[in-house]
């Protein structure tokens, strides 16, 4: 496969800044409502969102926007906005891990992710509980605040940590992960939920878990921890075995030793 067309180095080095910037007010604005409180709303009887959310992508927008002005954005909870640049798109999750930001536990993040010419070149995402700032452009590598990243060597599933999440519907929709996490929990030699789906990409890039699955996604979920993994060695597929793309709900990512085995779990019916 050839390499993805990339825009000059002096544009990228623009948009990583811009990211990074975007990024750090954004995890300050959800640490201060961490601490001095925050407005919960329900979009569902499952799925809720918090005034949080909603200053947190206001403020990534605005970073973006002072910079490049034409690009369009595609944000979780103000949806898609034009530009007259069509080959840049930011793709933002302002805060990943809602339901764990709202209940106190520290598992949560801001991503952002650029698209150029609908391919996948920058990933940002900073844990702000741990001030952890994940980072990758595609050909430099990956980072963990400014330390490279690679993927784990484990060997084989039943030696491998793996991590998933479940969908706001599972209540609901027979299409609800259970049956996969039954097999691998049987088959790998454990299996987390950390409930946002940046960070676990993020932690499969770091070699702190050896695979991650899960249906039913967003483009926010994975623009940033995608370019990420790749970066870091990782391998990224759909449960056919298929390159992935951020627009398809199915995600199987892994440090590439144990994707194989991870696929015949998940065709299994």
């Amino acid at each position: 496969m050839s390499a993805p067309a990339l825009p000059s180095s002096s544009v990228r080095a623009q948009l990583k800044a811009t990211a990074l910037d975007a990024a750090r007010v954004a995890g300050s604005i959800l640490t201060d409502a961490a601490r001095n409180g925050f407005r919960v709303e329900y979009k569902d009887t499952v799925n809720l969102v918090t005034d949080a959310d909603y200053r947190s992508e206001q403020a990534v927008i605005e970073v973006i926007r002072k910079t490049f002005p034409a690009h369009r954005i595609l944000g979780e909870e103000g949806g898609a906005q034009s530009g007259s640049d069509p080959e840049y798109q930011w793709v933002i999750d302002p805060l990943d891990g809602t339901t764990n930001f709202a209940h106190g536990f520290p598992a949560y993040c801001v991503s952002i992710g650029v698209e150029y010419r609908s391919t996948c070149i920058l990933g940002v995402v900073l844990d702000p509980t741990r001030q952890e700032l994940f980072s990758a452009e595609t050909g430099q590598g990956a980072f963990l605040n400014g330390t490279p990243l690679q993927v784990s060597r484990t060997p084989t599933l039943d030696r491998a940590l793996l991590v998933t999440g479940f969908a706001y519907d599972i209540r609901v929709s027979a299409q609800n992960n259970l049956d996969n996490f039954s097999r691998f929990a049987l088959t790998a030699q454990g299996v987390r939920r950390t409930g946002t789906a940046a960070l676990d990409l993020c932690y499969v890039a770091a070699g702190r878990f050896d695979g991650f699955w899960e249906l039913k996604l967003h483009p926010w979920d994975t623009a940033a921890g995608l370019v990420i993994l790749r970066e870091a060695g990782g391998r990224v597929t759909d449960f056919k075995g298929t390159p992935y793309s951020i627009y398809e709900p199915s995600i199987v990512a892994s440090n590439g030793l144990i994707h194989e085995e991870m696929l015949d779990i998940l065709r299994r019916t």
